[in-house]
């Protein structure tokens, strides 16, 4: 994909922009419900789960209990706030797009309305695939909401469904994962905010 998608309106580092605690929702408690409930459909009950570009809630389904949940995202008091986070890490994905984990470390991932603002997308999804134990799931959920100066611009550019058609191509350019799924779970449109997944499946290509 061409560098100039990832432009975005503020260039400044991303350290200083998420240096700020938000300790709020992004997305309404419906739309919180349907990322809740994806959860419980793919992400498995006992699993070491990574929760990508974290915050101070998960939305992880209160009755299951997972061996750990591990939380990877930008401010610490946002992590700290956090109880369903067995451990966290500060790491900037679009800095430094590798991630701090070793192979097969998770059983699953999750990553919620943050792809936005990846700037190097296809190199971090396919990172993820390599600490993703294989036919481990991952679930992207996103709304229409974000932060525009900090969404990168074909983000911006783009409709909903474009924007899942997006996804879909971060994932298939990365090599990483298979069985790739768009998903359209908006509660009450337009009572709500709508939501939308991509799901897939960690499985790289033999020799990778």
């Amino acid at each position: 994909m061409p560098e100039r998608i990832y432009e975005r309106q503020d260039e400044r580092p991303d350290a200083e922009f998420y240096g700020v605690p938000r300790l709020v929702k992004h997305i309404d408690d419906r739309a919180i419900a349907e990322v809740t409930g994806l959860y419980r459909e793919y992400l498995p009950p006992e699993g070491d789960v990574l929760d990508l570009m974290s915050s101070w809630i998960s939305h992880l389904p209160e009755e299951v209990t997972y061996r750990r949940v591990s939380g990877l995202g930008m401010n610490e008091e946002e992590l700290q706030a956090n109880p369903r986070l067995d451990d966290y890490v500060i790491h900037d994905l679009n800095e430094n797009p590798t991630l701090p984990y070793a192979e097969n470390e998770f059983d699953a991932a999750t990553i919620c309305v943050s792809v936005d603002y990846l700037t190097r997308p296809v190199e971090a999804l396919r990172d993820l695939g390599r600490v993703v134990r294989p036919d481990g799931p991952l679930v992207i959920t996103f709304s229409n909401r974000c932060f525009p100066t900090k969404a990168v611009s074909e983000w911006l550019r783009r409709d909903d469904s474009g924007r899942m058609r997006l996804v879909e191509e971060y994932l298939e350019e990365a090599g990483s994962w298979t069985g790739v799924r768009p998903l359209d779970r908006s509660p009450r449109p337009p009572f709500s905010d709508p939501l939308y997944a991509v799901v897939a499946r960690s499985g790289a290509p033999a020799g990778d």
